[in-house]
């Protein structure tokens, strides 16, 4: 089945027509009996080859994304198999994956889970994103992020509230954010987003796959054993 990762190569390359049959020696009648009595083998294969593109850019920039900014880390900050969690605090779906989170942790003593802040659906979650990375210079970083998605929807009430009950000292969170220093990290994570292909919250990339949404317990934990025996 070369000549088929060939062809599909080919039409992600943008050739067309005639060009695409002409490529590679694709003007044989068998093949083109073949791929007109098998269609379904086409889109078998730009998955498969879309997946193993993805793997080449998550490879390219795998020490990037599992290089946490300090603190920001759930699990074991030493654990020798890592998922890298793209979040927001507004996001619903964040909120329920943060019970798979610490089930997943529990079940996975040499788990480690990379935060990366993803503020993308309202101004206020930016604040949050900020407070939780001062958070995580102060080592109060899990205590923040459960408080967060306990009390709900950011915004200047709820983002205080969650910081007192962490325990954050308050002086140096707020000159720490004013000071602008997350900032630079916070538009790393959403071009590092961007380049993997991560356009929505929760997103996920464990081992070589980019998984999108609140998929649950079962499959984190499968892409994680997964990512084990890779």
């Amino acid at each position: 089945m070369r000549w088929l990762l060939t062809f599909v190569i080919a039409l992600v390359g943008g050739f067309a027509g005639a060009a695409v049959w002409s490529y590679a020696g694709f003007g044989d009648e068998a093949t083109r009996t073949y791929l007109m009595a098998n269609p379904e083998v086409l889109p078998k294969a730009m998955e498969e080859l879309n997946r193993r593109q993805q793997s080449v850019r998550i490879g390219s920039l795998r020490a990037e994304l599992e290089l946490p900014f300090p603190g920001a880390v759930l699990g074991n900050p030493e654990g020798k198999v890592t998922v890298v969690e793209f979040s927001d605090y507004a996001c619903g779906y964040c909120r329920m994956s943060v019970a798979d989170v610490k089930r997943l942790v529990k079940e996975n003593p040499d788990l480690r889970v990379v935060m990366r802040e993803y503020p993308i659906l309202r101004p206020e979650s930016v604040d949050a994103a900020r407070m939780a990375l001062a958070a995580a210079e102060q080592g109060k970083y899990a205590a923040f992020h459960d408080a967060m998605y306990a009390i709900g929807t950011p915004d200047a009430k709820t983002i205080a509230e969650a910081a007192k009950r962490a325990g954050l000292d308050m002086d140096k969170a707020r000159a720490a954010i004013g000071s602008g220093k997350f900032d630079p990290f916070l538009q790393s994570n959403h071009q590092l987003a961007s380049q993997i292909g991560i356009s929505g919250t929760p997103g996920w990339v464990i081992g070589d796959q980019v998984i999108d949404g609140a998929v649950g317990h079962e499959a984190l934990a499968s892409a994680i054993a997964e990512a084990r025996q890779s």
